[in-house]
């Protein structure tokens, strides 16, 4: 048995949620989560959730009072706190310094100086370790040619803060290339839309459509200006949790920490592209 710990900002989330049983399933229970930490409850905020108290009893995981134990305890960690990846850099340095491989959930971290502190820790300590949007796992994008591709139209759901990782990182897998710069084409933070230039001179344009029910959606244009349309519409969160359980067994990351750094230095740009449109932001 593969005995997984998780790490958590608070533990009533839908990736801590769910992320036990399709480890379970997906690795024919080879991979358990036998432990967790959260580091607060949730926040009043949020509406009507459990405590951590709450929450490792309803799931039947036990509940230790620090990072340290829950490292202890763990052959593989898993740092959640999808939605504030401002906390993965205090969450994640134990595990990162103890060894043991680990995955940080998306978003990796706000900025690119955040992303490469946290991969030189753990560098430092010889920690096997990625972080991935599940959609880098979508089937159709297998079997793409990408030596023909010169521009991409991106379009899909979610705020950009918490959504632009699932639609630049499908991007920068397609191009093989990193971001060089980011413009925001408009200040419209609820339906922003951005450029994307990478180092090879090829462009990317994004756009988020705060829809309920929008679809991935990704437009590839060759250089003789022919479009291929391509619908991400597989199954890609289990393809992740079946990535992730191949990382569990073998100690191989699927990502390169350089393809990470660039998606998150493109997503702070745009981010902050939004406040002055129009301008590109150099990565």
């Amino acid at each position: 048995m593969i005995k997984i710990g998780f790490i958590d900002y608070y533990l009533d989330e839908w990736h801590a949620n769910n992320y036990p049983e399709m480890l379970r399933e997906l690795s024919d229970g080879e991979c358990q989560v036998i432990c967790t930490f959260g580091l607060i409850d949730p926040p009043a905020e949020l509406g009507e959730k459990l405590t951590n108290r709450q929450w490792a009893e309803k799931y039947g995981i036990e509940l230790l009072p620090t990072i340290e134990e829950v490292v202890e305890k763990s052959d593989c960690l898993v740092v959640l706190s999808p939605d504030n990846p401002e906390m993965h850099e205090e969450l994640a340095r134990i595990p990162l310094e103890s060894g043991k491989l680990t995955y940080i959930d998306k978003t990796f971290a706000p900025d690119k100086a955040t992303a490469q502190r946290i991969f030189d820790v753990a560098h430092a300590h010889n920690t096997p370790c990625f972080s991935t949007s599940s959609l880098r796992f979508c089937t159709e994008l297998d079997g793409v040619d990408t030596d023909s591709i010169c521009k991409i139209y991106s379009e899909g759901p979610g705020t950009l803060e918490v959504y632009a990782v699932h639609m630049i990182e499908p991007i920068v897998r397609l191009m093989k290339c990193a971001p060089r710069r980011v413009m925001a084409l408009d200040g419209n933070k609820r339906h922003p839309s951005y450029l994307v230039e990478f180092e090879d001179g090829r462009l990317a344009q994004i756009h988020h459509r705060r829809f309920r029910g929008s679809p991935y959606r990704l437009t590839l244009m060759d250089k003789d200006n022919r479009a291929t349309f391509v619908n991400l519409e597989s199954d890609y969160f289990r393809l992740f949790i079946a990535a992730l359980v191949e990382f569990f067994r073998t100690g191989v990351a699927p990502v390169p920490h350089e393809d990470t750094v660039g998606v998150m230095a493109a997503i702070d740009a745009a981010v902050r592209g939004c406040e002055t449109p129009y301008r590109w932001i150099e990565l």
